[in-house]
């Protein structure tokens, strides 16, 4: 048959065959030889660009490393200069493939990845929605993502969403009604699966709950739901595989890497070993055993063309216990880096510990469709929220009870409803924002 989207790759230049042969030789490294292997592959990166990337050996601040520990590491602000300058030698920003990181963490990056490294990210996304009987060149996805708004560029993303197999919905419109044109539309088109944003799949699920119906039965092709960007809570992925009526996957990345993470059909966040190295690190940047919480940082093992050498992505995060070399496991996934509340008393809460208290509190009739919170002040908290009706002083004092045993009294919180609540320009719902410096 006809494979649309692997000859689309392959007619923008990036090398699909080679990297899906690339992608069976690491798969088939035994399990035993696995770290030894990884630890090459980490040797081999790092030289590369001490030797041929002047912005990572500036960096580095040698052309050469004692050992991996040795190596900084970098953080986005880093990034913060021409892409040209941080190109490495024998690549052009002509040879390459370019994207930009949405700025949600407030330090935009615009990036590259050489093409044989993107063709393999794609065999490895390829081969994980494979597990969930996806064929991107014959199943038609429906993706919740953000898209442009000027006519000539949205038409770009409609036909390249074309060629893909996707039918992209408007995310900037999830009242009833937008709601409404979506389930109509999986009612006529024969949707695969459906990718996209977790909030946005949120409120297509509590959509479906309050009008008493299963996507499932109204589009039977169906047969998953990927999320991705934002926090999967287990209340909403109960939610989501009870009103789509299909299995709900969690898959955590980063634009700028590749996928970092991706839930296997036994229910295990398997982390990406095939193209990345991922270390969690304490606050000092030491190395941390399995089973205990720090930042995550990660290495592209083959992006030649851009350096991401322990690379802090902005989480933090748990890898399991029974994580190997070959198979890592990402026990727990907390939040952004700089998503932490600062109180009066010095406390500091994780922002989305206590946003996670008022989604239960909100969601004790459904009144409720999604929420944001902004911290202004150690003592204050702005609440927006989208609702059917107005919360109750009862129901704000209640909350606010709830917090004052969790977080510290004294605290203020300002309660605003809107018809609808702002997303980023690419479409994302920041559920937690400080606005205060963080130390």
């Amino acid at each position: 048959m006809f494979k649309i989207f692997d000859i689309s790759l392959k007619l923008n230049g990036f090398p699909l065959e080679k990297a899906k042969a690339q992608l069976k030789e690491i798969l088939a490294v035994p399990d035993r030889n696995f770290e030894d292997f990884t630890d090459k592959k980490k040797k081999a990166i790092a030289e590369f660009h001490l030797k041929n990337n002047p912005f990572y050996a500036t960096l580095v601040g040698s052309n050469n490393f004692s050992d991996w520990n040795s190596l900084p590491v970098i953080k986005k602000s880093d990034y913060q200069r021409p892409l040209s300058e941080r190109l490495s030698s024998g690549f052009t920003e002509k040879t390459v493939y370019i994207n930009k990181t949405s700025g949600s963490s407030g330090d935009p990056v615009v990036f590259a990845k050489d093409k044989l490294y993107h063709a393999l990210i794609w065999s490895n996304i390829i081969r994980r929605f494979g597990w969930y009987g996806v064929d991107f060149n014959h199943s038609w996805q429906g993706r919740f993502y953000g898209m442009p708004v000027d006519f000539i560029n949205n038409l770009k993303l409609r036909f390249k969403d074309y060629l893909s197999k996707r039918y992209r919905f408007s995310i900037f419109d999830l009242s009833d009604r937008g709601l409404e044109k979506v389930v109509a539309k999986f009612a006529s088109k024969r949707f695969d699966y459906i990718n996209g944003y977790t909030s946005c799949v949120v409120l297509l699920a509590k959509y479906l709950q309050k009008n008493g119906l299963i996507l499932k039965n109204i589009c039977p092709t169906l047969k998953v739901c990927i999320v991705t960007s934002e926090m999967l809570f287990d209340d909403d992925k109960i939610l989501i595989e009870t009103y789509l009526g299909v299995p709900v996957v969690n898959e955590y990345g980063a634009s700028e890497l590749d996928v970092i993470a991706f839930q296997n059909p036994d229910d295990e966040w398997v982390v990406n070993a095939e193209t990345l190295f991922v270390e969690i690190l304490d606050e000092n940047n030491n190395p941390l055993p399995n089973g205990r919480e720090g930042k995550i940082v990660v290495t592209c093992l083959y992006n030649y063309a851009h350096p991401f050498i322990r690379y802090e992505v902005g989480d933090y995060g748990i890898l399991d216990e029974k994580s190997t070399p070959k198979k890592p496991i990402l026990k727990k996934l907390i939040g952004r880096t700089n998503d932490f509340a600062i109180l009066p008393s010095g406390k500091k809460p994780a922002g989305m510990t206590f946003y996670s208290i008022t989604k239960k509190l909100f969601n004790d009739d459904g009144n409720v469709k999604e929420f944001t919170i902004k911290q202004t002040k150690t003592d204050t908290f702005e609440i927006d929220y989208a609702s059917e009706r107005p919360l109750t002083e009862s129901e704000i004092r209640t909350i606010e009870n709830v917090f004052s045993d969790y977080l510290e009294p004294g605290l203020n919180y300002h309660f605003h409803r809107k018809d609808f609540l702002q997303r980023n320009a690419a479409g994302k719902l920041k559920q937690f924002t400080s606005l205060l410096k963080q130390s």
